[in-house]
């Protein structure tokens, strides 16, 4: 069902006035696609995934129940990669795919560089 021309006003209205009160966070809004939240908590359970078999060779000779946990940890981690890669799907997957092919290793490094900079840049 169609918006009215007032529903389109008002709506257009309100974007104006989201945009121009805070224009950081709209660009941002924006920018952020469900595929790249559910790449970005892929990332991290790969991360979260290697930290825990490390915690686990590691600690596993000395207690048991420390390599458990580490176990549990990477179990839990490997869960989480599950469901996001679920939440992509085949078309998230490609698109986050050919991203990393199309800019590569190097372009992905210098693009998260670039945005802890500007995270952390001080306004004068």
């Amino acid at each position: 069902m169609p918006l009215s021309e007032e529903e389109q006003r008002i709506l257009q209205e309100i974007e104006k006035t989201f945009y121009d009160h805070d224009p950081a966070f709209a660009d941002r809004v924006r920018s952020e696609t469900v595929y790249r939240h559910a790449g970005r908590n892929l990332k991290w359970a790969g991360v979260i995934f290697v930290l825990g078999l490390i915690f686990t060779v590691g600690t596993f000779t000395t207690s048991v129940w420390l390599g458990i946990f580490g176990f549990l940890v990477m179990l839990g981690s490997a869960v989480y990669f599950e469901e996001n890669l679920r939440k992509m799907g085949r078309a998230g997957w490609q698109d986050l795919s050919s991203n990393m092919k199309a800019n590569g290793v190097q372009g992905s490094v210098s693009d998260l560089q670039n945005k802890l900079k500007n995270r952390f840049r001080r306004e004068t």
